[in-house]
């Protein structure tokens, strides 16, 4: 039997496609019942207009919804563009890690949290809620893991504690000056998880590449649909996917210019 790191790229490339389609599929699962406050295995997989329970073969990621041209076999109802995306986006996801940091614990744990965030970037998108099975549930994965695999503990708790806590001093000292409410609890919850899970600073990077995307994206909907609210969380998912990948050569080309510029 070869040794797992014998085994050559394309079959690891083939298999994190494949896994990564499949948890895509689940999280369109997450994604559509978890913030209706519907329970994530029963009933098993239906049609979400008529109820029909699903068939093996339509549950396919990807081919099932090509083969079904988008539509329910039963009642003929439109199939959301969405379940076909976020599989696409699990596959992409999971090629995407192997490449970055191989056939590795590091890897496995990446796509962890970045299919976290892709499932909050569609339910805070669609509901405004990040719900706290996954913001909570990726920090006690985060911190339990940091040990063996991410930053360390005291570095994820540091991590947890600043990047969370900053968010929750933001939030506090917009509503005193404005009277309103400018982060969810949800917001403050996500960015502790994602602290654990990177550290201190590559997750203010987050924060503030989040923030960036969604001033960018807010003027853009204010000027077009006079929509001035939207999902930070949505924005938090997509800077720490960036981050991810790229965050520690951006703060090593930042670190670069303050050096030069001293």
């Amino acid at each position: 039997m070869p040794e797992l790191g014998a085994l050559p790229r394309a079959f690891w490339i083939a298999l994190a496609a494949g896994w990564g389609a499949s948890v895509g599929s689940f999280l369109n699962v997450v994604i559509h019942r978890l913030p209706r406050g519907q329970s994530l295995l029963r009933p098993p997989s239906t049609c979400p207009s008529c109820g029909r329970r699903l068939r093996p073969w339509e549950n396919v990621p990807l081919l099932g919804w090509v083969a079904l041209r988008g539509r329910c076999a039963g009642c003929g109802g439109r199939i959301s563009l969405r379940y076909p995306l976020v599989e696409a986006a699990g596959a992409l996801l999971g090629v995407a890690c192997v490449l970055r940091y191989g056939p590795t614990a590091e890897a496995v744990l990446s796509f962890l949290l970045l299919s976290a965030m892709l499932a909050v970037a569609f339910i805070d998108w669609e509901f405004m809620i990040i719900p706290d099975p996954i913001s909570l549930g990726l920090l006690g994965v985060g911190l339990l893991a940091a040990p063996f695999i991410g930053p360390g503990l005291g570095p994820a708790l540091l991590g947890a504690l600043v990047a969370g806590g900053l968010l929750l001093a933001v939030g506090w000292i917009w509503e005193k000056a404005r009277g309103v409410e400018a982060m969810g609890g949800g917001d403050v919850k996500l960015m502790a998880a994602v602290g654990a899970f990177l550290g201190v600073l590559p997750s203010l990077l987050v924060i503030f590449m989040g923030a960036f995307l969604g001033a960018v994206v807010g003027t853009i909907f204010l000027q077009r649909r006079g929509r001035s609210r939207l999902a930070f969380g949505t924005f938090l998912a997509l800077a720490t996917g960036i981050v991810v990948f790229v965050g520690n050569d951006l703060i090593d080309w930042y670190l670069g210019l303050l050096r030069v510029g001293a």
